[in-house]
């Protein structure tokens, strides 16, 4: 044994110890690391310090866009999904889904809009999406202002059924010849790697609660479960039925032969036109005339009438917050708060392995902190808390759903609205809620709890890696990738799980005020539409952000979201917060480098990374 660890006075100084010849070069990889992080953090500020000055240069003061025409006729170009929230203020290229939504609902009053054109440009968005700007389109054609929708194709760059959904809102459908119509219908897929992890030298060591919590089935079997099974085909179905019951409606079609025509999967050009699910066979050019003509009365006029609807909507933003600020302190003000992403318990910037998970995530600390400045705003009635997320962390999905619960404590309403997915984690933060939202695409509920690890043992093997150890406890191998669960260590894990399942239970079934034992039935980890869920009394409303926010309007006092001052949270970041954020991450990163580059820190770092990821609500 080394000096440096015989027995010696509690508080004396360590005797020094000589350095191990064969850890130089660890040593010498360590300091040239630190040094290339040093080197590439140093690039990355100037740069952003670069980008912060270039931005505030160019920016225009004031929000929103300068000067709206007359008249004039939105162009919506479908080019990318719309966000839920914009994390910073600047630079921003896409409006948030919520603003378009507004903008949709400002112009059918404006009697500069004209009316509206969309612009397939291969977009692609979710089912709630799809279902909540459906919605605003329709609410606008109420006005009786036009509404087209262009593409060349509906069978190109992955369009089918949903981009035909949300066209079938508008009035008009047009297509440019030779372009096709692909309604394959619904399918869910599910790939199973079992087989080939097998064949790697992984050996998937999990855990579910219960039969339907399949999150991790795709590495553990190789096929669907019955259960699974079962899930899926109820999902696909109830999908099915909403869409095919809403194109239907629009189109004018009956259900059966809507269905003829699904089951066909793709539908030539004239077919389509035949069928009456499009409207008319010509090109952009001409429909620019039309639009033209009966805006100015000049086909061929010059007059630039188009106004894309990301800068209308920053006109409206505009607008909406100068009479917000006439009228301050006369409509009761209303929190929009978003929780978007995978909940974990911090923000990954120090800690660094997160970071690499990728995908937005949604801190319990820093949501916390969100919601006690609503919660501690006395002008703040209520709080409408905007879910999109698949779960996570459940000791992070408590911490929330206690925050929601001392906000009811403190006199204020708590309204969800849920996105395209409120599942595990994200339900267990939502079930207190005094009134839940949803649309009916909504995916919600797995009301269970999934776990383990994966054993790499035999991959190292394969790789030609021996590994040794000596160990002090029964079960301090418990979370090592090198061996299975073992007997004992496999009760205390299965004993963990059991124990945040019925915590998850017991909480829904509180905050949903239902029997604990129907409660029981309604989780075992199966996922459920918003249509499903409403039915089982897990969704109180069907509807999107716009309704909740319609809803929390009268509980705050108003008519509806028009009447109230609404406060968005997280504020967005400005480009010099955003700065100093990445000062802060490069700090993180050179401690991260420092720690997995010693061997000592290696094991605790991930061990600490691996207790509050292990087991997951998803």
């Amino acid at each position: 044994m080394s000096n440096a660890f015989r027995r010696r006075p509690l508080f004396s100084a360590p005797p020094p110890v000589k350095p191990v010849r064969k850890r130089r070069w660890l040593s010498f990889l360590r300091g040239s690391l630190r040094r290339i992080c040093t080197a590439l953090g140093a690039m990355m500020l100037l740069s952003m310090l670069f980008s912060c000055v270039l931005v505030t240069a160019v920016t225009p003061k004031g929000d929103g866009a300068k000067g709206m025409p007359d008249r004039m006729v939105l162009l919506m170009p479908l080019e990318k999904e719309y966000p839920e929230h914009h994390a910073f203020s600047y630079r921003k290229k896409e409006p948030s889904l919520r603003e378009v939504t507004a903008a949709l609902d400002a112009a059918r009053t404006d009697t500069r809009v004209k009316g509206i054109v969309a612009s397939l440009r291969g977009a692609s968005y979710n089912m709630a999406q799809l279902y909540e700007l459906r919605a605003a389109v329709k609410r606008f054609r109420e006005s009786g202002k036009f509404a087209y929708f262009y593409t060349t194709s509906f069978a190109e760059e992955g369009q089918g059924l949903g981009s035909y959904y949300l066209a079938s809102s508008f009035a008009e459908i047009w297509m440019q010849p030779t372009g096709a119509l692909s309604l394959p219908g619904v399918k869910a897929e599910m790939p199973f790697a079992r087989d080939l992890l097998t064949k790697v030298g992984v050996t998937p060591d999990v855990f579910a609660r219960k039969e339907y919590k399949n999150v991790f089935e795709s590495f553990a079997a190789t096929g669907m479960s019955d259960a699974t099974r079962e899930v899926m085909t109820a999902m696909v179905g109830d999908i099915a039925l909403e869409l095919s019951g809403d194109i239907a409606a629009d189109r004018k079609i009956a259900p059966e032969s809507l269905q003829s025509l699904i089951d066909m999967g793709l539908l030539l050009d004239q077919e389509a036109l035949k069928a009456g699910l499009i409207d008319k066979l010509d090109y952009a050019d001409t429909l620019t005339g039309i639009i033209q003509k009966e805006v100015t009365g000049n086909a061929d006029s010059d007059e630039a009438i188009f106004v894309d609807i990301g800068h209308y909507a920053q006109d409206v933003t505009k607008q909406a917050g100068a009479k917000a600020g006439a009228k301050a302190g006369k409509k009761p003000k209303v929190a929009l708060v978003y929780a978007v992403g995978t909940i974990v318990p911090h923000t990954a910037t120090a800690g660094m392995p997160g970071v690499f998970m990728g995908g937005p995530q949604i801190s319990a600390t820093e949501m916390g902190m969100t919601l006690n400045e609503a919660i501690d705003d006395k002008d703040i009635k209520v709080i409408v808390l905007r879910i999109d997320s698949p779960g996570g962390s459940p000791a992070a999905s408590e911490t929330l759903r206690w925050k929601i619960m001392r906000a009811q404590a403190k006199g204020k309403k708590v309204i969800v609205s849920m996105g395209e997915a409120a599942a595990s984690g994200g339900y267990w933060m939502a079930a207190p809620a005094d009134r839940i939202f949803a649309t009916p695409l909504t995916l919600t509920g797995s009301i269970g709890v999934a776990g383990g690890k994966f054993v790499i043992a035999d991959l190292w093997k394969k790789l030609g890696v021996n590994w040794d150890d000596v160990s002090w406890g029964e079960n301090a191998g418990m979370w090592s990738m090198n061996e299975v669960f073992s007997e004992s260590g496999r009760a205390r894990y299965g004993a963990m799980m059991d124990s945040v399942y019925d915590s998850f239970v017991e909480r829904v079934a509180e905050g949903r005020k239902i029997d604990p034992v129907k409660a029981e039935a309604l989780a075992r980890g199966r996922v459920w539409t918003g249509r499903q869920a409403k039915e089982r009394g897990l969704v109180d409303e069907i509807g999107g952000l716009d309704a909740a926010l319609d809803y929390a309007a009268t509980q705050a006092g108003a008519q509806d979201r028009h009447g109230i001052t609404l406060e968005i949270l997280p504020k967005p970041e400005t480009a010099m917060e955003r700065l100093i954020r990445l000062i802060e991450m490069q700090s993180g990163m050179g401690q991260w480098f420092s720690s997995i580059m010693g061997d000592a820190h290696v094991a605790t770092h991930a061990d600490e990374y691996m207790v509050y990821n292990r087991v997951t609500v998803r």
